[in-house]
Protein backbone atom coordinates (compact mmCIF):
# COMPACT_ATOMS: atom_id res chain seq x y z
CA UNK A 1 0.00 0.00 0.00
CA UNK A 2 3.37 2.12 0.18
CA UNK A 3 2.86 3.22 -3.81
CA UNK A 4 -0.23 4.39 -5.27
CA UNK A 5 -0.52 2.66 -8.44
CA UNK A 6 -1.75 5.52 -10.36
CA UNK A 7 0.46 4.85 -13.36
CA UNK A 8 -0.37 6.32 -17.11
CA UNK A 9 1.97 3.55 -18.75
CA UNK A 10 -1.51 1.56 -20.36
CA UNK A 11 -2.87 5.09 -21.54
CA UNK A 12 -3.70 4.99 -25.06
CA UNK A 13 -2.68 1.83 -25.92
CA UNK A 14 0.50 2.90 -27.83
CA UNK A 15 4.03 1.21 -28.11
CA UNK A 16 3.36 -1.24 -30.09
CA UNK A 17 1.21 -0.07 -32.80
CA UNK A 18 3.89 2.08 -34.12
CA UNK A 19 5.77 -0.71 -36.49
CA UNK A 20 2.25 -1.84 -37.88
CA UNK A 21 1.40 2.03 -38.58
CA UNK A 22 5.05 3.17 -40.22
CA UNK A 23 5.13 -0.25 -42.47
CA UNK A 24 1.63 0.40 -43.72
CA UNK A 25 1.80 3.69 -44.45
CA UNK A 26 5.16 3.23 -46.34
CA UNK A 27 3.38 0.70 -48.15
CA UNK A 28 1.03 3.72 -49.20
CA UNK A 29 3.11 6.81 -49.35
CA UNK A 30 6.17 4.98 -51.17
CA UNK A 31 8.39 7.30 -48.89
CA UNK A 32 9.75 7.00 -45.08
CA UNK A 33 7.86 7.92 -42.18
CA UNK A 34 5.90 11.04 -41.91
CA UNK A 35 8.12 14.38 -40.18
CA UNK A 36 5.17 16.20 -40.93
CA UNK A 37 4.83 19.15 -37.99
CA UNK A 38 1.48 20.18 -36.73
CA UNK A 39 2.41 23.73 -36.29
CA UNK A 40 0.57 25.66 -38.67
CA UNK A 41 3.16 28.99 -39.26
CA UNK A 42 3.64 27.87 -43.22
CA UNK A 43 1.82 26.85 -46.13
CA UNK A 44 3.84 23.48 -46.69
CA UNK A 45 3.11 23.11 -42.64
CA UNK A 46 -0.17 23.25 -42.89
CA UNK A 47 -0.03 20.83 -45.74
CA UNK A 48 2.08 18.53 -43.74
CA UNK A 49 -0.23 18.95 -40.66
CA UNK A 50 -2.93 17.42 -43.08
CA UNK A 51 -0.84 14.38 -44.02
CA UNK A 52 -0.17 14.21 -40.15
CA UNK A 53 -2.03 10.82 -38.75
CA UNK A 54 -0.20 10.57 -35.76
CA UNK A 55 0.32 12.52 -32.78
CA UNK A 56 1.78 12.40 -29.14
CA UNK A 57 1.36 13.11 -25.30
CA UNK A 58 3.85 13.59 -22.46
CA UNK A 59 2.06 11.47 -19.94
CA UNK A 60 4.53 12.81 -17.50
CA UNK A 61 3.47 15.70 -17.85
CA UNK A 62 -0.41 14.41 -18.04
CA UNK A 63 -0.17 13.08 -14.62
CA UNK A 64 1.95 16.58 -13.18
CA UNK A 65 -0.75 18.53 -14.56
CA UNK A 66 -3.93 16.64 -14.76
CA UNK A 67 -6.31 18.31 -12.41
CA UNK A 68 -8.15 14.59 -12.16
CA UNK A 69 -5.04 12.70 -11.68
CA UNK A 70 -3.96 15.35 -8.65
CA UNK A 71 -7.43 15.42 -6.78
CA UNK A 72 -7.83 11.77 -6.72
CA UNK A 73 -4.69 10.75 -6.24
CA UNK A 74 -4.56 13.26 -2.87
CA UNK A 75 -7.51 11.47 -1.75
CA UNK A 76 -6.13 7.98 -1.90
CA UNK A 77 -3.02 9.04 -0.09
CA UNK A 78 -5.40 10.75 2.35
CA UNK A 79 -7.20 7.45 2.92
CA UNK A 80 -3.48 5.03 2.51
CA UNK A 81 -2.81 7.46 5.77
CA UNK A 82 -6.19 6.86 7.40
CA UNK A 83 -5.78 3.50 6.90
CA UNK A 84 -2.44 2.70 8.11
CA UNK A 85 -3.18 4.67 11.32
CA UNK A 86 -6.34 2.77 12.24
CA UNK A 87 -4.00 -0.13 11.79
CA UNK A 88 -1.34 1.06 13.90
CA UNK A 89 -3.86 2.09 16.63
CA UNK A 90 -5.64 -1.56 16.65
CA UNK A 91 -1.89 -3.19 16.75
CA UNK A 92 -0.58 -0.63 19.55
CA UNK A 93 -4.03 -1.69 21.56
CA UNK A 94 -3.67 -5.36 21.30
CA UNK A 95 -0.32 -5.39 22.27
CA UNK A 96 -0.84 -3.66 25.59
CA UNK A 97 -4.01 -6.30 25.92
CA UNK A 98 -0.68 -8.92 25.55
CA UNK A 99 1.38 -7.40 27.79
CA UNK A 100 -1.24 -6.86 30.52
CA UNK A 101 -1.91 -10.52 30.13
CA UNK A 102 1.52 -11.56 31.03
CA UNK A 103 1.65 -9.36 33.94
CA UNK A 104 -1.29 -11.19 35.17
CA UNK A 105 -0.34 -14.76 34.08
CA UNK A 106 0.66 -15.49 37.51
CA UNK A 107 -2.60 -15.08 39.20
CA UNK A 108 -4.82 -16.95 36.65
CA UNK A 109 -6.21 -20.12 36.49
CA UNK A 110 -5.51 -22.61 33.96
CA UNK A 111 -8.60 -21.87 32.59
CA UNK A 112 -8.14 -18.15 32.60
CA UNK A 113 -4.99 -18.70 31.02
CA UNK A 114 -6.21 -20.25 28.34
CA UNK A 115 -9.50 -17.91 27.54
CA UNK A 116 -6.95 -15.51 27.45
CA UNK A 117 -4.55 -16.54 25.01
CA UNK A 118 -7.46 -17.57 22.95
CA UNK A 119 -9.26 -14.31 22.95
CA UNK A 120 -5.65 -12.82 22.20
CA UNK A 121 -4.89 -15.10 19.13
CA UNK A 122 -8.76 -14.72 18.32
CA UNK A 123 -7.93 -10.98 18.27
CA UNK A 124 -4.81 -11.05 16.19
CA UNK A 125 -6.18 -12.72 13.46
CA UNK A 126 -9.26 -10.54 12.82
CA UNK A 127 -6.96 -7.64 12.93
CA UNK A 128 -4.91 -9.67 10.37
CA UNK A 129 -8.06 -10.26 8.26
CA UNK A 130 -9.11 -6.72 9.15
CA UNK A 131 -5.78 -5.36 7.81
CA UNK A 132 -6.01 -7.53 4.62
CA UNK A 133 -9.39 -6.86 3.61
CA UNK A 134 -8.69 -3.36 3.89
CA UNK A 135 -5.57 -3.52 1.51
CA UNK A 136 -7.04 -5.22 -1.17
CA UNK A 137 -10.53 -2.57 -0.77
CA UNK A 138 -7.81 0.23 -1.16
CA UNK A 139 -5.85 -2.20 -4.11
CA UNK A 140 -9.72 -1.70 -5.76
CA UNK A 141 -10.47 1.25 -4.87
CA UNK A 142 -7.31 2.52 -7.14
CA UNK A 143 -7.57 -0.03 -9.78
CA UNK A 144 -10.93 1.77 -10.15
CA UNK A 145 -9.90 4.93 -10.45
CA UNK A 146 -6.92 4.15 -12.52
CA UNK A 147 -9.62 2.86 -15.14
CA UNK A 148 -11.69 5.86 -14.53
CA UNK A 149 -8.57 7.85 -15.20
CA UNK A 150 -7.93 5.76 -18.66
CA UNK A 151 -11.64 6.52 -19.99
CA UNK A 152 -11.46 9.97 -19.23
CA UNK A 153 -8.46 10.58 -21.32
CA UNK A 154 -9.78 8.02 -24.16
CA UNK A 155 -12.79 9.26 -24.46
CA UNK A 156 -11.65 13.37 -24.38
CA UNK A 157 -9.23 12.22 -27.43
CA UNK A 158 -11.75 10.12 -29.07
CA UNK A 159 -13.86 13.42 -29.73
CA UNK A 160 -10.81 15.85 -29.55
CA UNK A 161 -9.36 13.61 -32.52
CA UNK A 162 -12.50 13.86 -34.52
CA UNK A 163 -11.90 16.97 -36.66
CA UNK A 164 -8.35 15.50 -36.12
CA UNK A 165 -6.29 14.27 -38.58
CA UNK A 166 -4.66 12.16 -36.11
CA UNK A 167 -5.33 8.02 -36.78
CA UNK A 168 -2.73 6.78 -33.75
CA UNK A 169 -2.24 9.12 -30.65
CA UNK A 170 0.96 8.04 -28.65
CA UNK A 171 1.54 7.79 -25.05
CA UNK A 172 5.31 9.14 -24.45
CA UNK A 173 7.24 9.01 -21.54
CA UNK A 174 10.75 8.78 -20.04
CA UNK A 175 12.03 5.39 -20.48
CA UNK A 176 9.33 4.29 -22.06
CA UNK A 177 8.76 2.32 -25.48
CA UNK A 178 9.42 5.51 -27.07
CA UNK A 179 13.07 6.67 -27.59
CA UNK A 180 12.67 9.74 -29.40
CA UNK A 181 9.29 12.24 -30.34
CA UNK A 182 9.40 14.76 -31.73
CA UNK A 183 8.15 18.29 -30.25
CA UNK A 184 6.48 19.24 -33.70
CA UNK A 185 3.69 16.26 -32.79
CA UNK A 186 3.19 17.07 -29.25
CA UNK A 187 -0.44 17.87 -28.45
CA UNK A 188 0.00 17.40 -24.56
CA UNK A 189 -0.57 21.29 -23.98
CA UNK A 190 -4.14 21.43 -25.98
CA UNK A 191 -5.40 17.61 -24.38
CA UNK A 192 -4.44 19.12 -20.78
CA UNK A 193 -6.40 22.43 -20.82
CA UNK A 194 -9.33 20.04 -22.83
CA UNK A 195 -9.17 17.68 -20.27
CA UNK A 196 -9.09 19.92 -17.21
CA UNK A 197 -11.77 22.31 -18.74
CA UNK A 198 -13.94 19.04 -18.76
CA UNK A 199 -13.31 18.62 -15.10
CA UNK A 200 -13.67 21.38 -13.90
CA UNK A 201 -17.55 21.95 -15.38
CA UNK A 202 -18.03 18.78 -14.24
CA UNK A 203 -16.74 20.36 -11.01
CA UNK A 204 -18.91 23.13 -11.46
CA UNK A 205 -15.71 25.54 -11.36
CA UNK A 206 -13.06 26.80 -13.84
CA UNK A 207 -9.07 26.80 -13.42
CA UNK A 208 -6.51 28.76 -15.42
CA UNK A 209 -5.00 26.76 -18.63
CA UNK A 210 -2.27 24.17 -16.93
CA UNK A 211 1.66 25.23 -17.77
CA UNK A 212 3.19 22.48 -19.70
Amino acid sequence: MKNLSLVLNAVLIVAVAVLYFLHFSDRRTGSGPATASITDTTSANANNRRQTQYAYVNVDSLLTNYDYFKVTRSQLEDRRKKLETEIAGRTRSLENEVVSAQRRANTMTLEQAQLTEQNLRRKGQELERYQTDAARQLAEEEQKKNEELINNISLYLKKHTEDKPYKIVFGYSKGGGILYATDSLDITREVLVGLNQDYQANQGGTRAAPKK
